[in-house]
């Protein structure tokens, strides 16, 4: 399993209600043919808070079916209900998914220790490569370096973390702790060039869902040591990632794909509701001054 490069945090189109599966499987092909190094279907851009287990199975399988092995595939799969965790750990597996994205538990706001045996507990029911993935600002719990070293040295199966803090000094000292051999990915696309500096691999992202090959070109660049090029293309990002964030994600993102014509329609699950009437010129300046849009 391969975590280096930039992975498109999937959103999930949806006709009526339902999954519109011929949808998802052209903005699949569309993010392979730009060039992204990974997926990932079933996270939080994907909705999957809203999805039935069933509906989350089958996003997986028609992800793992269309991308056919050309790119890895980590599959969103987490609870702060563990056996709920191991429940769509399992229906990960099983669509074929190389490994599986855990969220750490939020609400319950468990002790360090909860936290390793949250993931032992998943481990041992369900043995795959997983990403832990620390996001503060959702979950109410920051998962310390500390913590995240003391998961890998005894949770093996953890192989990388999704560090969504934004916190250069936090990511810095996971690498530190982690050692070289685990893998240290972005979260924060604010932040995907400075996380590199200090140790990092790749990207979850949400705005490569309209920016899949400037995101992976930048990755490439620095692991290149093309520092300057890689900068210029941090660069043309900031705005477009400013965009992505003028509400809640994936609001912005599943509107500007539509957009963009990449998808025909923009449709949510509530609690989210369409992009607000003052955030629609913005959104539209920020993909036309990218060439994203006419």
């Amino acid at each position: 399993m391969n975590f280096s490069g930039a992975f498109t945090a999937l959103v999930t189109p949806f006709r009526d209600g339902a999954i519109d599966e011929d949808a998802y499987r052209a903005l699949i092909e569309w993010q392979i043919e730009q060039g992204i190094d990974g997926v990932v279907p079933c996270g939080t851009t994907g909705e999957a808070a809203t999805m039935t287990h069933d509906e989350q199975g089958r996003v997986i399988s028609i992800c793992v079916d269309q991308v056919k092995g050309r790119v890895p595939v980590i599959a969103g799969a987490g609870s702060n209900n563990t056996k709920e965790a191991i429940q769509l750990t399992k229906l990960a597996r099983d669509a074929g998914a190389d490994a599986a994205l855990q969220i750490t538990p939020y609400y319950n706001k468990p002790t360090p220790g909860g936290v390793v045996a949250h993931f032992k507990a998943i481990a041992a029911e369900c043995p795959i490569p997983m990403v832990l993935y620390n996001v503060p600002g959702r979950t109410g719990l920051n998962c310390l370096p500390e913590t995240v070293a003391r998961v890998a040295r005894e949770v093996p199966e953890v192989k990388a973390v999704k560090e969504a803090t934004g916190n250069l000094r936090q990511c810095a000292e996971v690498r530190e702790l982690c050692g070289p051999d685990f893998a240290l990915m972005s979260g924060d696309d604010f932040t995907v060039l400075p996380l590199l500096s200090v140790g990092g691999c790749g990207v979850i992202s949400v705005v490569s869902n309209i920016a899949p090959k400037l995101m992976s070109q930048m990755c490439h660049a620095f692991a290149a040591k093309d520092t300057a090029k890689a900068l210029e293309l941090s660069l043309q990002l900031a705005p477009l990632s400013r965009a992505m964030f003028l509400e809640t994600n994936p609001i912005p993102v599943k509107t500007a794909l539509t957009y963009m014509g990449v998808t025909e329609r923009t449709e949510f699950r509530l609690p989210l509701v369409p992009l607000l009437e003052e955030h629609k010129e913005p959104l539209q300046q920020a993909l036309r001054n990218a060439g994203l849009m006419k």
